[in-house]
């Protein structure tokens, strides 16, 4: 606990309270019950509309307070949780946002976890998704975001390299926030928080279970170049903060158009665990990109 106070200048100035009580991580194999469990105690909105997209797979969809034309843009949402944890009614108040700041539809994904389902089958899940959302009266295909946080993030990469590789659905944007990429990152760190280099090797091993990691990790993609854009975010002091960087710089070199933001002194999850206005500075930033990609007045 010393330490963790020594080393409080180093987060944030809004960060720095919290930085001392949150874990460097929740998630082991022994902890995953608990956590599991816990998680489905989540009270989504009662303002979702839940739809069933494929047999175990539903959204939970999102409309502006201020209705927009129709059709009009959308974005499909993907949950994180290291690929093995977390509920899609756990953003409900997040996806409203979306949908009231931008002007959007938002749905997202209640896909299935790892280790019980391992890829692809979360990753099918989520562009099963992506193809039901593409389909309605309401939605606008052309002008539709793929995004998500942490292991959402990454899914939301691996769905944009689908939606490329099948040649049926064009994202206008990846918006990727603190995406988890690289099944190689392992590099530990006491200033790391939630998410650590313990909880990433049982996350990623759970995730890719008897596949090639080359076929399941964004980052080991051989070429990336025809992607759709790419919005990144992530903290100074995130486990990921490295091979985001990475990967917005493969993007960049393959012609992708990219915008790659840190957060100093942030740690994996910042946005969400209290009130902040780096945390809300950090949101509007990903509205302002959804309204540029998907021409939003």
């Amino acid at each position: 606990m010393f330490a963790r106070i020594r080393d409080r200048k180093q987060f944030h100035p809004d960060l720095r309270s919290a930085s001392v009580l949150i874990p460097g991580h929740l998630i082991t194999k022994r902890t995953l019950p608990v956590v599991r469990t816990l998680s489905r105690l989540v009270r989504g909105s009662s303002r979702a509309q839940v739809h069933e997209v494929v047999p175990g797979v539903s959204v939970r969809v999102f409309r502006p307070r201020v209705p927009s034309a129709v059709p009009g843009p959308a974005l499909l949402w993907i949950h994180g949780g290291g690929y093995v944890i977390g509920t899609a009614a756990q953003d409900d108040k997040m996806c409203q946002r979306f949908a009231d700041d931008v002007g959007l539809t938002v749905a997202s994904v209640e896909y299935r976890l790892a280790p019980e389902f391992p890829f692809p089958t979360p990753a099918e899940d989520c562009y099963a998704a992506l193809q039901w959302l593409a389909a309605r009266g309401d939605v606008d295909a052309a002008r539709i975001a793929v995004g998500g946080a942490s292991a959402g993030g990454g899914l939301a990469a691996t769905v944009a390299t689908f939606a490329h590789d099948r040649g049926e659905i064009t994202p206008a944007l990846q918006l990727l926030v603190y995406p988890m990429l690289d099944d190689r990152t392992a590099t530990p760190n006491t200033l790391h928080r939630l998410w650590d280099a313990t909880s990433n090797r049982f996350g990623w091993s759970s995730y890719i279970g008897s596949a090639a990691p080359a076929d399941v990790a964004p980052a080991r993609r051989a070429d990336v170049s025809g992607l759709p854009p790419a919005w990144i975010g992530v903290g100074s002091l995130d486990l990921f903060r490295e091979e985001d960087e990475v990967y917005a710089k493969r993007l960049e070199e393959a012609g992708v158009a990219v915008t790659f933001t840190v957060i100093p002194g942030a740690f994996h999850g910042f946005d969400a665990i209290m009130p902040s206005d780096v945390g809300r500075d950090f949101f509007d930033q990903q509205c302002a990109a959804l309204r540029e990609a998907l021409k939003v007045q």
